[in-house]
């Protein structure tokens, strides 16, 4: 998902760069693959910044997060619970379960919901998932059928091992979180970036909610959801968000 160009131009601004793979997923171990569970992708970020604070290579008492889309969500909830966080920058984030359903077609939810009802039930035989599409068009059997589905297939690299699919419970996963509701308990300096043309998580929710945080910075950039990884709106953002660790790090 280009999260290494994001690294790699933090890197040469002088970042240390600590990225990972959940569970399950990628290069990760885990024999439920695919699947996405909340409480657990928590408790991966937990770990990972707890193994960063332990090396001696990178000051401790300097964690930036960065996150984007669901994992920009994870990144609020972290900040607002852990007081190490010096700054985080939240790109895209998911945040409020009733906006992000809402632009959502009925049709697809109606021919998602029976894999959802099928992948529970395999779970009283034991781990036999029933696997439904991360990401395809509108009014599709999927968890994010979106207009500008083809654009997140375009941030996937060749040689990637990247799966278009995932166990169809997820689905409740995204149902049941919203992270958004902790934006008011953060402490630390927090960078919303908000693409205005969004499909898939409004930006009218997301400023609503950026606005509780009390040392916010809001950012609002005129693309879709995908369109901030790619070309001239991704050398924008990193510039700021580059301009923005800058700031809070001295």
């Amino acid at each position: 998902m280009r999260l290494d160009a994001y690294a790699e131009r933090f890197a040469v601004a002088g970042y240390a760069c600590f990225l990972f793979d959940y569970r399950n997923f990628g290069a990760s171990e885990g024999n439920k693959r695919q699947w996405i569970n909340v409480k657990q992708q928590l408790a991966d970020w937990n770990s990972a910044i707890d193994f960063i604070k332990k090396d001696d290579r990178v000051d401790g008492s300097k964690i930036l997060l960065f996150g984007s889309s669901f994992s920009g969500g994870h990144i609020i909830t972290l900040s607002s619970k852990r007081k190490d966080i010096l700054a985080t920058i939240s790109q895209c984030p998911y945040t409020n379960t009733l906006a992000s359903m809402r632009t959502l077609s009925p049709v697809s939810f109606l021919k998602a919901f029976p894999f959802v009802i099928a992948d529970l039930l395999s779970c009283l035989t034991g781990y036999h998932p029933v696997m439904l599409k991360l990401v395809d068009e509108r009014e599709k059997a999927a968890i994010m059928a979106v207009p500008d589905y083809k654009v997140h297939l375009e941030l996937i690299p060749e040689n990637s091992n990247f799966v278009n699919k995932a166990p169809a419970r997820t689905l409740l996963e995204f149902v049941k979180y919203s992270p958004g509701r902790y934006t008011k308990d953060i402490e630390s300096p927090i960078y919303y970036a908000v693409c205005l043309k969004d499909t898939l998580v409004p930006a009218e929710a997301t400023i609503k909610c950026a606005k509780r945080s009390k040392k916010a910075t809001i950012k609002e950039y005129n693309c879709g959801h995908f369109d901030i990884y790619l070309g001239d709106y991704f050398e924008k953002a990193i510039a700021d968000y580059i301009d923005f660790f800058d700031k809070k790090i001295k």
